[in-house]
């Protein structure tokens, strides 16, 4: 039953008790975090990611064995992609297209080559953009929500020269849809993490919220535990954004897109000398592969957003989100606008 301080067009259509959908993160938004998250009453969405069938087929599948037994919260699992990934290979895809996916979310990239396998699936297509000159190529794909990313999100994003603030791209995307296609939905990401920020996104005109960041940090994720912890003892200051670890992880990200996580000992001592870095990265990445083997985050990545200063605890998914939308009711309640 969806409180009716929450009842949006996002929970009609996707039959949740909460608008609040799962970031597909990749490598950390695996089956059980997917499907705790439906069980709680968002839409829960894996993370497909780079596109590695084995792993997208590993983790879909024990999604898809936990919620076996319950109709209603297995129509809320479906599966993001990075979308200039796809364009190398979409096997993974064309799998989970087989799995019936209530949804599939692309990011990153032109979303129209495969919307039509998509439609024809009988999933919607969520679109993730970062700018307003992004959605109209969503609407032409046939986007039935749209994710508005601000630069506040964690993980990839627009760069500093071409990302927008959450604060500012949602209301004017939403003013935009409520002109050109008034039936598509609406999603803020990026710095949302508790019920205040719920709350804001549906003031600013959004449907609902993909939470990312403060989902990471649940029992369920696939994030390491050192990097959970990590995150609980950072600030909101404690982040940058940069091509840093996307240089030390070996990927390839097209522009304009980059990378936020934590600003640990090893980003600082690489961030002002990227284009050193790009030249000669083997000492950097050893450092790296090094810091991943050992679980030390002074040199591994933790990937959360600016909304980190608000990650005080690693709770379960269901806790987590109960408490964001039992925050929301509370603050759209006090009726002070």
């Amino acid at each position: 039953m969806t409180h009716a301080a929450l009842n949006t067009r996002f929970t009609q259509r996707f039959q949740l008790s909460t608008p609040i959908a799962l970031a597909p993160m990749a490598l950390a938004t695996g089956g059980a975090l997917a499907a705790a998250c439906a069980q709680a009453g968002a839409l829960g969405l894996v993370g497909g990611g780079y596109g590695d069938l084995a792993w997208t087929q590993r983790e879909y599948m024990l999604a898809n064995e936990l919620l076996k037994n319950d109709t209603a919260n297995h129509a809320r699992l479906g599966c993001g992609f990075i979308t200039w990934k796809l364009d190398e290979n979409t096997e993974a895809l064309d799998w989970i297209l087989t799995q019936k996916p209530c949804a599939i979310m692309l990011s990153f990239g032109d979303p129209r080559p495969y919307a039509v396998r998509i439609a024809e699936a009988g999933a919607q297509l969520i679109c993730q953009v970062q700018r307003l000159d992004q959605v109209p190529q969503a609407i032409e794909a046939g986007a039935a929500v749209i994710v508005a990313q601000g630069g506040e999100a964690g993980g990839h994003g627009a760069n500093a020269l071409e990302g927008r603030s959450t604060f500012t791209l949602v209301p004017e995307i939403a003013d935009y849809l409520a002109t050109h296609s008034p039936n598509t939905l609406l999603l803020a990401a990026g710095g949302v993490a508790d019920g205040r920020g719920l709350a804001a996104a549906l003031m600013l005109g959004a449907d609902g919220a993909l939470v990312g960041s403060r989902l990471w940090a649940t029992t369920e994720s696939l994030a390491a535990t050192g990097a959970k912890n990590q995150a609980t003892h950072t600030s909101g200051d404690g982040t940058a954004r940069s091509e840093v670890f996307d240089i030390l992880r070996r990927k390839n990200w097209p522009a304009p897109y980059d990378f936020r996580a934590i600003r640990n000992d090893l980003h600082r001592a690489l961030e002002n000398d990227i284009a050193g870095l790009k030249a000669n990265p083997d000492a950097a990445r050893a450092a790296y592969d090094a810091g991943v083997k050992a679980g030390d985050f002074t040199r591994a990545h933790a990937t959360v957003g600016e909304c980190v200063g608000l990650i005080t605890d690693v709770p379960t998914a269901q806790e987590l989100i109960g408490r964001i939308s039992k925050q929301a009711i509370h603050a759209l309640g006090r009726h002070v606008f």
